[in-house]
């Protein structure tokens, strides 16, 4: 990986950055300069990654947090941690998630969601977070983990498939942050990644002799949607082959015409104003 500064004096939030793709994200973006908040529930492996990194820089370089990324206190704790071990955040990387779990449309009526809770649910309440302390520094960029089941689907993972399309829907929701409060917002979509995930799937034979996607090219999607300010609203297929921007669907001609087209501009311009005003009423109710 480049040794190069170019996040120097940034802070960076990650959550699930403990091991595997997060790991090699937080890796990643110290080793760029900047400086880093780990969230996570794996205590053991998130305070070694720390000390190590830690080590390694000669100073406080990373701190870790245990972090259950489906509570609103512990999003607020995370960030507040931020703030006050660095001064701030600049980006956010929405990381945590689940893999295989009990999620078959026959499992039991009376269980619960745990792929919605983490992998979509936790991503919204993080963001939500995130903006307000972005704001506050003026502005920085959201990365949000999503996978290539945001687009594709395999029956033995309807709920994981849904968090993912989840993912895709809300991230693409959010591009107008970046004139209401100068935050790029990108996600990231991996195909199978040698990671502990993927190891826990034992339902899907083909996976041993399916391509691969290499950690270094999911840390290049990530870096890119980091780094690239003229990288917005983008969603980064990060596959076997390298990066890919994946296209946005285009509004079908039947379902617009001109007149449509100049009460939405108008509309737009409106929203944004509104929106202007109601994030600093957000940033006043919740004292950030």
């Amino acid at each position: 990986m480049t040794q190069d500064k170019t996040l120097q004096n940034k802070v960076a939030v990650v959550t699930g950055g403990a091991r595997g793709i997060g790991k090699a994200l937080v890796t990643a973006l110290v080793e760029r300069g900047a400086k880093v908040v780990i969230g996570d529930l794996l205590e053991a492996e998130g305070k070694q990654l720390v000390e190590t990194l830690n080590e390694q820089n000669s100073e406080k370089v990373a701190v870790y947090l245990k972090t259950d990324v489906t509570t609103w206190d512990d999003n607020k704790s995370l960030f507040k941690l931020a703030e006050d071990e660095f001064g701030g955040v600049d980006i956010a990387c929405m990381n945590a998630g689940i893999g295989e779990v009990p999620d078959s449309i026959f499992s039991p009526l009376e269980g619960d969601f745990k792929s919605l809770d983490v992998n979509l649910n936790a991503v919204i309440k993080g963001n939500k977070v995130a903006v307000l302390h972005l704001n506050k520094r003026g502005g920085g960029v959201i990365v949000n983990t999503a996978s290539v089941a945001g687009f594709l689907t395999h029956g033995a993972f309807p709920l994981y498939n849904a968090s993912k399309h989840g993912v895709v829907g809300w991230t693409r929701s959010l591009d107008n942050l970046r004139e209401i409060a100068n935050i790029r917002v990108n996600m990231v979509n991996p195909y199978w990644v040698e990671t502990d995930i993927i190891k826990s799937i034992t339902s899907l034979e083909f996976l041993d002799v399916a391509p691969k996607v290499p950690m270094a090219t999911v840390i290049e999607a990530f870096m890119k949607a980091v780094e690239d300010e003229t990288c917005h609203g983008e969603t980064i297929l990060a596959l076997p082959d390298g990066i890919h921007l994946h296209p946005r669907v285009q509004l079908w001609e039947s379902c617009y015409n001109k007149e449509m087209l100049t009460v939405g501009q108008q509309s737009q311009k409106h929203h944004i104003e509104a929106m202007k005003i109601a994030l600093e009423q957000a940033r006043a109710r919740e004292n950030i």
